[in-house]
């Protein structure tokens, strides 16, 4: 974790290994575009106080500078808020069953939560320990704490009861990144600022025009899977 005043290259070069572009399924765009508009800033899944804690900790991994909104601008926690209502969330796409335990990280996920399950443990547990060693909920902290307190997270010293704080803050740290950078049909990116910051066409059909135009930029703004422009 680096302070909110720093550069967002770091993020957006930690993105290019998401899955922020691979967030398709099922084709009925319009409809879809139509619902996250709806759906915007109303939580189908988290609570008033779970909410709270994204918007604060999703600004902190992708704050707003000079360049650019913040994770909360581009609607980032109604997107995770969304994703948790999807088989994604309800860890239906997951192997889910044991035996569970311990393991070293190249060996993968090893904990029986689902998504869902992670961050309702993870974000309360990350404010009984914001409230012990700061005396107040997370997003209530200055955000040089907050930074502090992900930081802790991040490094894998914090241990949560069920699980280690580290688990929670990638999980945390991936699902905000793919809120900034994927198609704003899924409720993130709003007015695919992000995109427009990494100067990404978006999903137009057709670059035959461009293909051999090597080092020429690209002249056109980002669209949509709905079609919408920016």
């Amino acid at each position: 974790m680096s302070a909110p005043s720093s550069s967002r290259r770091r993020f957006v070069k930690n993105a290019a290994g998401t899955t922020a572009f691979l967030l398709l399924a099922g084709h009925d765009f319009p409809a879809r575009a139509r619902a996250a508009a709806q759906i915007d800033g109303k939580p189908v899944f988290f609570t008033p106080d779970e909410m709270r804690f994204l918007e604060a900790a999703c600004d902190c991994i992708f704050p707003h500078d000079d360049l650019g909104p913040g994770a909360t601008a581009l609607n980032v926690p109604g997107f995770i808020d969304r994703q948790m209502d999807t088989p994604y969330g309800r860890g239906e796409l997951w192997y889910m069953s044991g035996p569970f335990q311990d393991g070293p990280a190249n060996l993968g996920y090893q904990l029986p939560f689902a998504p869902r399950d992670l961050y309702r443990k993870g974000i309360g547990a990350a404010n009984h320990y914001a409230r012990t060693e700061r005396g107040r909920d997370f997003a209530d902290l200055h955000p040089e704490e907050q930074v502090e307190i992900l930081t802790a997270f991040e490094g894998g010293a914090v241990h949560f009861p069920e699980l280690n704080a580290r688990l929670f803050f990638e999980q945390l740290r991936r699902n905000t990144l793919e809120g900034v950078f994927s198609d704003p049909i899924h409720g993130g990116n709003r007015n695919m600022e992000g995109w427009i910051l990494l100067a990404f066409p978006g999903a137009r059909a057709d670059f035959m025009d461009w293909v051999n135009q090597e080092g020429a930029a690209y002249p056109f703004g980002p669209v949509s899977i709905s079609g919408q422009k920016a």
